[in-house]
């Protein structure tokens, strides 16, 4: 398994061509550039906001509600954009891939390591804010920041699972498609889990929840530290930090059975 990440290393200045690659190819033409990366989660918010807050008073009991579904966006916009285009990115780079032995693991990487961007200026923009509106993230906002390494690893170990298994079965990409919206609304990023309603007389299902979503343990253990100004609980923590492991070794476990295959496949 190690050799598949010590690669990002060893191959880290093709990893860092690759990566500007894909970057200049996502803001290529662009106006605005990388201010794109805000006004995405920004427009997500607002339609949010009126529809969740103003029309059924989802954000009612949650303050600086504004605040709260941002924090849960930076880490959901991170996690779909990247798993979706991470899905196909091999046979977007059919041409590349044919041509060139290099390895192939990179790809995907890359294409979450361009998210990785976002969500950068997504949690320094929230960390700014938070600290003016809410003064308790002041102490503990760098928490967020350290448990952002461990949300990386794991989308990065999903994103090289998917992005191997689309070789070899195209149905992949279509079938991510079509989970990412369900899975949004499983994930508590427009409620708080503790106060949805109905979370007192439907335990069970908050605790399904909680715990049979690998990306709300996520969403609450950053969002602690990072909107509500406290320590992340520490299930969640050890939670996050365990999906991290197991999706990495996932991932390599993947990558390294379909690796011979990937240019005959695409």
């Amino acid at each position: 398994m190690t050799a598949v990440y010590a690669d990002l290393l060893r191959y880290r200045e093709l990893f860092s061509n690759l990566f500007r690659r894909d970057l200049r190819a996502k803001y290529k033409g662009s106006v605005l550039g990388v201010a794109w990366t805000l006004a995405y989660p920004l427009i997500l918010m607002g339609i949010y906001l009126l529809v969740f807050s103003t029309l059924y008073r989802l954000g009612a009991s949650v303050p600086h509600y504004a605040l709260f579904l941002l924090s849960g966006l930076a880490v959901w916009t991170f996690f779909a954009t990247s798993v979706q285009n991470a899905s196909r990115s091999m046979l977007d780079n059919a041409n590349l891939i044919r041509k060139v032995r290099f390895p192939r693991q990179l790809v995907p990487f890359s294409v979450v390591a361009t998210q990785l961007v976002t969500l950068g200026v997504m949690l320094v923009v929230l960390v700014v804010l938070n600290a003016v509106v809410i003064p308790a993230t002041r102490h503990t906002f760098w928490l967020s920041l350290v448990l952002a390494v461990p949300l990386v690893a794991f989308v990065g170990g999903i994103c090289l699972a998917l992005a191997s298994l689309d070789v070899l079965f195209r149905d992949v990409e279509f079938l991510v498609q079509a989970l990412l919206l369900p899975w949004f609304f499983l994930t508590p990023v427009l409620y708080s889990l503790e106060n949805a309603p109905g979370a007192d007389q439907h335990p069970r299902i908050v605790d399904l929840i909680h715990y049979g979503n690998p990306l709300t343990p996520a969403v609450q253990a950053i969002r602690d530290p990072l909107f509500w100004g406290q320590w992340p609980a520490a299930g969640d923590v050890v939670y996050l930090c365990v999906a991290a492991v197991v999706a990495l070794v996932l991932g390599a476990f993947v990558f390294r059975r379909v690796d011979d295959r990937i240019a005959v496949e695409i």
